[in-house]
């Protein structure tokens, strides 16, 4: 094979690994369950790939064909190891059985495979930290560092979290299964946590060098229409309308050269109707229910600003009342922030950082560099320049997305002085 054929063909392999391994690992865990052994698996399947694959070229179904190689690589390798323990050869053997009796029906299976995991990794029996964090992980392929960053928290606290969550998985011998109609109430609120955790990431990268991550958000966004699918209760139709609109923005967020656009000087033209529409549908949908919740409210606020022509003609005042009920349906210092900026724009300036200065005076968002920002903001639109600078140079201290970095470094240049 030529140089140029063998990059192509990684070429191939690379891009069937970032659009399919979340999925071959989703049924390899449940055909081989076990966490770290259907990882393993994953990667000696794509190692057979690029070995196999230039002989014989890539299969009409790569994904089935990775899905069979890490499920018999898996089982040869535990034969292999029986040798030195017989009770292996007998997991090995009723794994072959299991697996060849889940053949017959593993297409019909694959696609729900990811929507049983994350019913799997947000199982009630784990602690609350630990689904969000092994969902992220293993259903999306997050890194610890990108999880923790997500939580606030120090990336080896997330590793043992989710360290702790396979064992856990494994002595309870939680079952790798969708909730019965009765337990899927229960289960929903951590699932949709978890699904706008992952939103975020993908439609706010926590770092790096680009401001989204469009196959998270995508991701997401797939996971949120098979959950509504599944169970359309309010908040889970709620919660697809949120990402649904935010994502209709995606164009306009950012220029050619990668700079983050904030909401009020985006191009509108840019935005995508198709999914305002579908969302303001679903949060009109969601509302008509009397029994929504903290996700249909935030996307009936983002559907105001979907739905103003002009940034000027936002209605803050709509905004800020939804924001007043949020605040008492779910109480956060980030709804308090997101609620004084609103207030500011309904309000004046000093209306809103007098709030946000109440926040930041209780310790609450000290070390969120978005507080810092929106205060510097409002001191710069006030002509306190000083104080403007300051919470600036604290903003770009925190934050991690070179975007974000790079407008706040402008900012700091437009400063008088």
């Amino acid at each position: 094979m030529s140089q140029a054929a063998a990059e192509q063909l990684r070429a191939t392999v690379d891009a069937i690994y970032r659009s399919e391994s979340r999925r071959i690992l989703a049924t390899l865990i449940r055909l081989l369950g076990d966490f770290d052994l259907a990882e393993d698996a994953l990667h000696d399947a794509f190692a057979a790939a690029l070995q196999q694959w230039p002989r014989d070229g890539v299969p009409a179904n790569p994904r089935s064909w990775l899905i069979s190689a890490g499920r018999f690589k898996a089982i040869d390798s535990i034969r292999r190891r029986a040798r030195f323990d017989s009770m292996l050869g007998e997991i090995a053997e009723q794994l072959d059985a299991d697996a060849r009796a889940a053949a017959a029906k593993e297409e019909e299976d694959v696609e729900d495979d990811r929507l049983r995991l994350i019913f799997l990794c947000c199982h009630p029996a784990l602690p609350p930290d630990a689904r969000a964090a092994l969902t992220l992980r293993e259903v999306c392929g997050l890194t610890t560092e990108e999880i923790a960053s997500a939580f606030l928290t120090g990336a080896p606290t997330v590793a043992q979290r989710i360290v702790r969550a396979k064992a856990k998985i494994r002595e309870a011998r939680i079952p790798y299964e969708l909730p019965t109609r009765d337990d899927l109430p229960d289960r929903l609120d951590t699932v949709l946590r978890v699904v706008y955790l992952v939103f975020n990431e993908g439609y706010s990268a926590s770092s790096g060098r680009s401001v989204t991550r469009a196959d998270l958000s995508g991701e997401a966004i797939r996971l949120g229409r098979l959950l509504g699918e599944l169970l359309p209760e309010p908040e889970a139709i709620g919660l697809l309308a949120l990402m649904l609109l935010h994502e209709s923005r995606r164009a306009a967020r950012t220029s050619p050269a990668g700079d983050l656009i904030l909401l009020d000087d985006q191009d509108r033209s840019l935005w995508n109707r198709a999914q305002i529409a579908e969302g303001v549908a679903l949060v009109e949908r969601a509302l008509s229910s009397r029994r929504f919740g903290p996700y249909t409210l935030q996307a009936a606020i983002s559907a105001v600003h979907a739905e103003a022509p002009t940034a000027a003609a936002t209605d803050w005042a709509q905004i800020a009342a939804l924001y007043d009920v949020l605040a008492q349906v779910e109480p956060s210092p980030v709804v308090e922030l997101n609620r004084a900026v609103a207030v500011a724009m309904r309000d004046g300036p000093a209306a809103g950082l007098a709030l946000i200065d109440a926040i930041l005076a209780r310790g609450d968002l000290a070390d969120y560099h978005l507080a810092h920002s929106a205060r510097a903001e409002l001191c710069r639109r006030l002509g306190r320049t000083a104080e403007a600078r300051i919470a600036f140079e604290r903003a770009l201290e925190l934050a991690r997305q070179e975007p974000e970095r790079r407008f706040i470094e402008r900012r700091l240049a437009e400063l008088p002085g």
